[in-house]
């Protein structure tokens, strides 16, 4: 199928409804209102792993497209590049924080560019950094990051996470849980940061939307046997 037919079953798929629930959390203007579960019921197999498509649709700068995009795209066949280019023409923070993180974590510059955005000074490319790094954390074997580095970013985090932005201080703390869960050296570590920095002051969304706790995440898996159990892949 071609940019134009997709977008035309994208605007078909779209409701009202979906359009005002996602925008409630921020979605833009240019934003049909698509539910996931119909992205992939009627339009993946169409679009997977057809990757000038997938640009083409990410480029558009509609929000569900550009999540289409995200769920169809091969990750590991994406450029460094290209993945930067995404962090620039994302409509916004779901975006961000789901396919662009969650395509830089399975590419083969996961570390690369969770290092780069983290050290950059702009809220946006440092928020995507704390994600990319822990949704790394989740599916990567330990003995492919070093330990000390992640102890430094805790530290780190400890000291910014109350004067952070908004944004940062909720992706902070995912990435506390993405440490306790998935590397368990550091689970006990990623305990005592969360213990270290108690209440964070955030503001979400719509009410009834709460941050997640870290102990209370972790301590489920504990629960389970699912400690250091890494996911087959991010996005889905």
């Amino acid at each position: 199928m071609s940019l134009v037919e997709i977008m035309g079953e994208l605007e078909k798929l779209g409701t009202a409804q979906t359009r005002k629930t996602f925008r409630t959390h921020g979605a833009p203007t240019n934003c049909y209102g698509v539910k996931i579960g119909d992205l992939k019921k009627y339009l993946l197999k169409k679009v997977k792993d057809h990757h000038e498509l997938c640009l083409e649709l990410f480029a558009t700068g509609n929000s569900d497209a550009q999540y289409l995009a995200g769920l169809a795209i091969d990750s590991k066949k994406m450029t460094k590049v290209e993945i930067t280019s995404w962090l620039r023409q994302s409509s916004w923070s779901a975006i961000d924080e789901t396919i662009v993180a969650g395509v830089a974590a399975e590419s083969p510059f996961a570390l690369e560019l969770a290092r780069e955005w983290l050290a950059m000074s702009d809220s946006k490319s440092q928020n995507v950094g704390w994600l990319t790094f822990g949704k790394y954390l989740s599916i990567q074997s330990d003995d492919q990051i070093a330990q000390v580095e992640i102890e430094q970013l805790l530290q780190r985090l400890k000291k910014e996470i109350h004067t952070a932005p908004n944004e940062i201080r909720y992706s902070m703390n995912q990435f506390i849980i993405y440490v306790g869960s998935y590397y368990t050296n550091l689970t006990d570590i990623a305990l005592e940061t969360a213990a270290d920095i108690k209440e964070i002051e955030i503001t979400l969304a719509t009410r009834g939307c709460r941050l997640p706790d870290p102990a209370t995440k972790i301590q489920k898996l504990k629960d389970h046997n699912r400690l250091g159990i890494k996911r087959k892949q991010i996005i889905c």
